[in-house]
């Protein structure tokens, strides 16, 4: 009776190894493969590179040819917002006509010919607001300004109207003449005025003068 006791509890102690050895060579095959992963990645393989990201990064598709691999990333590229979930975080193409955006429906810059307002890149700028193509977006112009910088700054008015120091008039004030040729006030006793120079460092536009 003691003797198929024996053997069956011999039998139990070899299927305990079988199963330990089975689940560190697991570990050690995983672990190796972690290591053989581009940075960044918790699994990958060769053909579709990073399947999956360590914790807090990006996860992307490229284009690598005509497929697609996957890459880990700490901020999503140019173009792309960032969406965290509990499970995994992906990186997300903003829209079509959106440059950059901070989420589906919040637009940053606006490709060329569209205009941002209001978090949304628009064809036309609505009632009151003049498309601004320096800055990309529907600007607050004063009245009569076809182009302004910012929206109490002009730099181009509209035809039938004088420009002086940034503004728009229909006649030119107190000591100011106007040039018909280049629809502008000059200061009187001056064949011309100043030139104005608009310079732009990063979002910010400077304005001077140069005779």
């Amino acid at each position: 009776m003691w003797v198929p006791l024996f053997i069956w509890i011999l039998h139990v102690m070899s299927f305990t190894k079988g199963l330990d050895g089975a689940k560190n060579l697991q570990h050690s095959l995983s672990s190796s493969v972690s290591r053989l992963c581009p940075a960044g990645c918790e699994t990958c393989s060769a053909l579709n590179g990073c399947l999956s990201c360590k914790p807090r990064l990006f996860f992307h598709l490229e284009l690598d040819g005509m497929r697609q691999r996957g890459a880990c990333l700490s901020s999503c590229p140019r173009g792309h917002y960032g969406t965290r979930s509990p499970h995994i975080n992906t990186c997300t193409r903003c829209k079509d006509d959106c440059a950059l955006c901070f989420s589906e429906n919040f637009c940053t810059r606006c490709y060329p010919g569209h205009f941002l307002y209001r978090g949304k890149c628009e064809s036309s700028c609505p009632n009151g607001l003049t498309p601004n193509p320096a800055l990309g977006e529907c600007t607050d112009c004063p009245v009569g300004c076809e182009v302004c910088v910012r929206s109490n700054v002009c730099v181009r008015c509209r035809a039938d109207l004088y420009f002086l120091h940034g503004q728009c008039f229909f006649s030119c004030p107190s000591g100011f003449e106007a040039d018909v040729q280049l629809m502008q006030c000059n200061p009187q006793g001056k064949t011309h005025s100043p030139f104005v120079v608009f310079t732009r460092t990063s979002n910010t536009w400077h304005i001077g003068y140069r005779n």
